[in-house]
Formats: structure tokens, C-alpha cells, sequence
């Protein structure tokens, strides 16, 4: 069963959820509405609420992100078994070096491997302000 999660006061679980090696999904919208979900490698700042999604600026995660109202709404979600959990918020790309190298440098550690060398790569950070899951976060 889906439940809120309190991202002011998150489970140890919850939190710990996020950091284990896992591949994510995001979600973003078509110019029709309609989802596009793709894979991807998703870490998450819980003190700043911010999730992040290091990726290709020519992709059309970041086109539904640019063409369409900025900034979006998207989800990323991860499941391991029984164990699921989605962050929900508003999405905006970032080209600066240094948020890139940011991100990357987080990617790094939760997926403990260095993403391969991309000049045209860009950061999607997501403000989260929805965290859904199921009970196996409750302590």
C-alpha cells in the first residue's frame, strides 16, 4: 500500500533506501500529455530536497524538460522487490560546470563508479516535495 512519506523527518530506511545501488525510473511529460519513462541513476539530497539526474542535453528527458512548462513536474522511482518509493517535484536543467561536476561527483558515489567522460552532459535537479513508498520505511 502507497504512503506518504515525511520528507522533514524521513526513516533511516527511507533514507538509506536511497543510497543503496539502485536503477530508478523518471517520469516526464510529452508535449501531448502523455508519460515518457525512461531509465536512469537517480541520487538524493535529503537535507536539501533535491533529487538529481545526470544525462545528455540532447535527450528527450531534458527536450520534455525545455519545451514544455519549466519548471516540470516529474517523478523518479525505484524499486528492489517488495521495497518501492517515489520522489515527486519540479524539474529544471542546469548546464554549469560546477552543478554538473556536482551531480556527477554524487552519481559517483551511491553508483561507486566515475560516469563515463561527456562534454554535453547536464544536470536535471528535481525540488522534491512529494515522497511516497510502502510500509517497509515505517520504524
Amino acid at each position: 500500500m502507497a504512503k506518504r512519506i515525511d520528507l522533514d523527518n524521513p526513516t533511516n530506511a527511507f533514507l538509506g533506501f536511497w543510497r543503496e545501488r539502485h536503477l530508478c525510473t523518471l517520469t516526464t511529460l510529452r508535449p501531448d500529455g502523455t508519460p515518457h519513462v525512461v531509465p536512469v541513476g537517480v541520487t538524493y539530497d535529503a537535507e536539501q530536497r533535491v533529487a538529481r539526474v545526470i544525462t545528455n542535453k540532447a535527450s528527450r528527458k531534458v527536450a520534455h524538460l525545455v519545451e514544455g512548462r519549466t519548471p516540470a513536474r516529474v517523478a523518479v522511482c525505484q524499486v528492489d522487490g517488495r521495497r518501492w518509493a517515489t520522489l515527486e517535484g519540479r524539474a529544471t536543467v542546469h548546464t554549469d560546470p560546477e552543478r554538473v561536476a556536482d551531480a556527477e561527483r554524487r552519481y559517483a558515489e551511491r553508483y561507486t563508479r566515475a560516469p563515463r567522460p561527456n562534454p554535453d552532459r547536464v544536470v536535471i535537479e528535481i525540488a522534491v516535495d512529494r515522497g511516497t513508498g510502502n510500509a517497509v520505511f515505517d520504524e
